[in-house]
């Protein structure tokens, strides 16, 4: 719902309301996007800028490549201290020196397999202790396992990796800093790291398990939107869905021939863009896919 002059006046004092300047923003980000970037889809709920977040603290999981690292490099230059959560933590640290000397001294990086709930919960414990507690989650871990399907003879194991890493890594992850927010009453936000996958199928190639661990994601963006407000908080959720992004995890070949990609910068922005909104605005469900994309 947006304030303008077709509702009644009723509305507004009995809904929360979204400001027309909200939705010109929304144009502003979509028309300033890089050509090959298509934003699909963007819906945004009621519920200021980054400036608001400098030197608060935010959690990125699977920081070690790809989108993780390009949104712990965004998000130290906007002047947040950053916490990157990676198996690989020596690559979180190295990404210093691809910052300035000030963003560099904002970025620590904690070892932390988000399969593991013990992992997790001392990641977020230490993150308590050393730096105050957590204000933004964006939960980017993520993995897909290839030359396997639903019927291979022997596929538990590598089925049920991408099942822990993309949704109980989500759901632990979440729950940890839910709780931090809560107990020092933070209006935080958290962000989903989803996939055009997590909302359709494809059908001229196999994803085996992953399609159904990004919807869901989707689901529990939603889920996690209901518990937040039921629970009174003004903590936001925010599912990104990109098409295909160039990350190590994508075939080399799709990455040099002409197939329409996007880069881990653009959805870098996109975090940048939604946590930027004012606090009662929560984008729900952003869209990204590189124009000409066929999914």
């Amino acid at each position: 719902m947006v304030r303008t002059e077709m509702p009644p006046s009723t509305v507004f004092a009995e809904e929360p309301c979204l400001e027309p300047e909200d939705i010109a923003d929304a144009v502003l980000y979509a028309l300033g996007t890089p050509p090959r970037v298509q934003i699909h889809e963007l819906t945004i709920k009621p519920h200021s800028k980054m400036d608001r977040w400098t030197g608060r603290v935010a959690v990125v999981t699977g920081a070690s490549s790809g989108i993780g690292a390009a949104v712990v490099k965004s998000l130290a230059n906007a002047g947040m201290i950053v916490i990157g959560l990676a198996r690989r933590v020596e690559r979180v640290e190295e990404l210093r020196q691809q910052l300035s000397e000030q963003a560099a001294q904002r970025l620590h990086a904690i070892r932390c397999d988000v399969t593991r709930e013990e992992d997790i919960v001392a990641a977020f414990d230490r993150i308590e202790q050393q730096y105050g507690g957590v204000d933004v989650l964006i939960n980017n871990a993520g993995i897909a396992r290839g030359g396997i399907n639903l019927f291979t003879p022997g596929n538990a194991d590598p089925l049920r990796q991408v099942l822990d890493t993309n949704v109980m890594g989500v759901v632990l992850c979440s729950r940890e800093a839910f709780q931090s927010m809560k107990r020092r009453s933070v209006d935080g936000h958290i962000v989903q790291v989803n996939s055009v996958l997590g909302h359709t199928v494809p059908a001229f190639a196999s994803f085996n398990i992953y399609p159904a661990s990004k919807f869901a994601v989707t689901a529990l963006t939603e889920s996690m939107r209901h518990e937040l407000r039921i629970e009174g908080t003004r903590i936001k959720v925010t599912s990104i869905s990109p098409g295909l992004v160039r990350t190590e995890a994508v075939p080399s070949e799709l990455k040099t021939g002409q197939t329409p990609i996007l880069e881990p910068e653009d959805v870098a922005d996109a975090v940048l863009y939604v946590l930027g909104t004012p606090p009662r605005v929560q984008v729900h469900e952003l869209t990204i896919r590189p124009v000409g994309e066929m999914m």
